[in-house]
């Protein structure tokens, strides 16, 4: 027997196992309703909203290898790993539709390839400049925004890092980026578009500071005595879900989809099996 999955197809479901249990035998009531359980699981959301988040018939989700807690290469031929790519996957089931990604080294890069229109859904921190071109959600995993600096460097706390004759290795583009520009006084960013990491770039030409996410930071201190991480953030980074500006139907699926999969636990298990045990699951939006 072939269903076909259309819209109404969980209200046709709810009835027919409802009329099956009541008036044949249990064991034909269990078969009829295992049989078109996969159909009505296969497709969740509205097509109003399959068509804005997969206008293609494809999700297409952005995933940033850049940011260490949220995306993981795969060791083999796969699927990425981490939070971003089990949210996508989650939501291309939803959806009812096959998925493909599109994978950068850096957000910056995520944000440029929006004019391209070669993603639906992506995973960046919350910030105003990209909020012009972007629906975000509520976070669903908040980091800190830290610099790293020398062992031996003058600078103790964050504070001291906006100081004249300061610079800031820096990806550019990234929320950090972002963010500094708007906030430092008298340091300079240097920033960096591919090649050798922001940390290496700092050893490099000597500069004074990197920022970034600390996670990443704290991994390669601890790989290398010549530098160390700083207590204390300059930022908090707010990791949400985004979609391009003028999917509104489509954008408030996903505010609700990310409040269920914080408010169900996937979003912590995910954290967990991809070793990110130290990033903090997002609050529940205010209402």
């Amino acid at each position: 027997m072939r269903l076909d999955c259309d819209s109404s197809t969980p209200i046709q479901v709810f009835v027919m196992v409802h009329v099956a249990a009541k008036g044949v035998p249990a064991r034909l009531a269990i078969l009829l309703s295992l049989l078109l359980t996969p159909c009505a699981m296969a497709q969740t959301a509205p097509q109003t909203v399959v068509k804005q988040l997969a206008p293609s018939g494809t999700l297409r989700a952005a995933i940033n290898f850049g940011n260490s807690v949220l995306a993981q290469r795969p060791k083999g031929p796969g699927d990425p790993q981490g939070v971003s790519g089990e949210l996508a996957r989650e939501l291309a089931k939803r959806l009812g539709v096959p998925i493909s990604y599109a994978t950068f080294d850096q957000a910056g890069k995520v944000t440029d390839a929006l004019k391209g229109g070669v993603w639906d859904i992506a995973f960046l921190a919350i910030d105003p400049v990209r909020a012009a071109e972007i629906d975000f959600t509520a976070p669903y995993v908040l980091i800190e925004g830290t610099y790293l600096v020398p062992a031996g460097s003058p600078l103790k706390a964050v504070a001291d890092v906006d100081k004249e004759g300061v610079r800031i290795a820096a990806n550019k583009g990234s929320a950090y980026d972002l963010y500094l520009t708007r906030a430092l006084k008298h340091a300079k960013l240097v920033r960096l578009e591919g090649g050798p990491s922001p940390m290496d770039v700092m050893l490099r030409d000597g500069l004074e500071a990197t920022a970034g996410v600390r996670q990443p930071l704290v991994a390669y201190a601890k790989a290398n005595p010549k530098v160390r991480v700083m207590d204390g953030r300059f930022m908090a980074i707010e990791q949400a879900m985004a979609t391009p500006k003028g999917r509104d139907q489509g954008a408030a699926y996903l505010k609700a989809f990310v409040e269920e999969m914080k408010a169900t636990g996937f979003v912590a298990k995910a954290l967990a099996a991809s070793g990110q045990n130290e990033a903090t699951v997002a609050p529940a939006a205010a209402k």
